[in-house]
């Protein structure tokens, strides 16, 4: 087995950049000292005649330059309490050699795996490229400690290890969170269910995966209405990074702070996480606008418009084809139900050989135009349903770029005017 860490949303990568993260898969070397790799600590000397309880720490890795690496990763530690010896288990492994492991991961029906490595071989990789690492130790009753140690070595067996991936609702960070929130009766999820900041999964998907255009596009392109829900404190600990903050904030159950420690064991020497950014409409619109109003320039120049629309309308229809599956035929929740599906029509494949028609200089026939206005009413009815459903799906970034351009099209050149000569 290989481990993917950081694997986010790579993340179900959806349309462009989610096709092309279904063909891509993707760790350690601190020095090994007599003693555990990062002692938790101090804590006061346990009666003798009482079991001594392991430290449970939690793991967590900042985001990487590798498009798989964006979301950071997490794991939780566990330090045997007699030979000092630290164990991460790490919930972010898969096996490529499994059968039908492509379709499962197209279909979004990935499976992942718990596994159980030496902390120092985990942290390794990390040293290797620059990327930071901290450890919060956690302030856990010693029977918690102990019952969350014993579950942990118990899942990471072979015939145990294996669960359903999702990028958003189980992952390394919700595998670690929900692992917490077991081992205090449920009193994590109590904390951190009734409190938002008003993040989405599109925010903080859009937001982490800004540095790569291609996988921001997929992202925000792909995902659906589900990923613009208002998450609470514990729906967006699904990013390693804020479940670390949450647990800053947490109470143990005595009412103490969860995190009794926390540890720097690497510094970040790469590109820091990308910060919170309000999302401006107003710069699409302008675009949109002064491509329609290319299109209105070169209206005597079918032939011209032609090879113009031919990549767009190719764009449009793959795009629309994917987002299609994607809904229709796969498990990945977070794209269904997607209202780009109006501005990215699967029909626009159609188009293109109206388009190679007017390159060869000659007038396409009559069923053109109608595919034209077709494509620019469905546009105009994602802009309405926008309007109504007071913003169910943030896509009128989306909307306003491509609409003029969608009426525009089907205005020059879904009329057969013949008196116009092609240059």
């Amino acid at each position: 087995m290989r481990p993917l860490l950081n694997r986010w949303p790579s993340c179900r990568l959806l349309f462009l950049s989610w096709m092309v993260v279904l063909a891509s898969l993707a760790m350690p070397a601190l020095a090994q000292q007599a003693a555990a790799p990062v002692p938790p600590p101090a804590v006061a000397a346990a009666p003798v005649e009482a079991a001594p309880a392991p430290q449970i720490g939690v793991l967590t890795m900042q985001p990487g330059e590798v498009f798989f690496e964006r979301f950071g990763h997490d794991a939780l530690v566990v330090v045997d309490p007699v030979t000092g010896v630290a164990t991460s288990y790490n919930f972010g492994y898969f096996d490529p050699e499994e059968s039908d492991f492509i379709g499962r991961f197209v279909r979004g029906e990935m499976m992942y795996y718990l596994v159980a490595l030496p902390l120092d071989e985990d942290l390794a990789y990390y040293r290797r490229t620059g990327r930071g690492a901290s450890i919060q130790w956690l302030d856990l009753a010693p029977a918690q400690a102990r019952a969350l140690a014993a579950g942990l070595a118990e899942r990471a067996k072979p015939e145990n290890a294996r669960y359903h991936y999702d990028y958003y609702t189980a992952n390394c960070a919700t595998m670690v969170r929900d692992t917490i929130d077991r081992a205090l009766g449920g009193g994590l999820h109590s904390q951190l269910s009734g409190r938002s900041r008003g993040n989405t999964y599109r925010s903080e998907s859009v937001r982490l995966a800004s540095p790569s255009p291609w996988m921001w596009l997929g992202f925000d392109i792909g995902l659906g209405p589900f990923a613009d829900q208002p998450l609470s404190r514990w729906q967006e600990a699904f990013v390693p990074m804020r479940l670390a903050d949450a647990l800053r904030q947490a109470r143990n159950s005595q009412g103490q702070p969860l995190v009794m420690a926390e540890t720097v064991l690497l510094d970040h020497h790469i590109a820091a996480e990308p910060k919170e950014a309000a999302r401006q409409w107003w710069p699409w619109l302008l675009c949109g606008l002064l491509a329609a109003a290319g299109v209105f320039a070169l209206r005597q120049r079918r032939r011209l418009l032609g090879g113009l629309a031919l990549p767009l309308w190719l764009f449009c229809g793959i795009a629309g084809a994917l987002l299609t599956y994607l809904w229709g035929f796969s498990a990945h929740q977070a794209a269904w139900a997607n209202r780009n599906l109006l501005v990215l029509s699967p029909l626009c494949l159609l188009l293109v050989p109206g388009a190679i028609t007017l390159l060869r200089e000659r007038t396409p026939r009559a069923w053109f135009g109608v595919l034209l206005w077709a494509v620019a009413l469905l546009a105009s009815l994602g802009l309405v349903l926008h309007w109504l459903s007071l913003q169910a799906q943030v896509n009128l970034q989306w909307i306003v770029l491509l609409l003029p351009v969608h009426l525009a099209l089907a205005w020059v050149l879904g009329r057969r005017d013949r008196s116009v000569t092609d240059r």
